[in-house]
């Protein structure tokens, strides 16, 4: 699991205003991750239609590569 930043982003001043993130639990990379990430932080937290198009996310924090999980398996005896 994966926690990715959204950002309000102001396009006037060309600054972005982290604002929350959302979890992604994909295992495997699929070809509409990112699609799918900002559609989902778009419906959380924009706060009207017209104000969905600020919303981003972080690109470089949703591509980034999947790290094995930690496992509780403690064999080393």
């Amino acid at each position: 699991m994966r926690a990715v930043t959204v950002y309000r982003m102001d396009y006037a001043r060309k600054t972005r205003y982290p604002v929350g993130v959302v979890l992604e639990q994909r295992k495997t990379e699929r070809g509409n991750n990112y699609k799918d990430l900002l559609r989902l932080a778009r419906r959380l937290f924009a706060l009207e239609t017209a104000d969905a198009v600020q919303i981003v996310i972080d690109v470089s924090h949703a591509r980034r590569a999947y790290l094995p999980e930690p496992t509780s398996d403690c064999s080393a005896r």
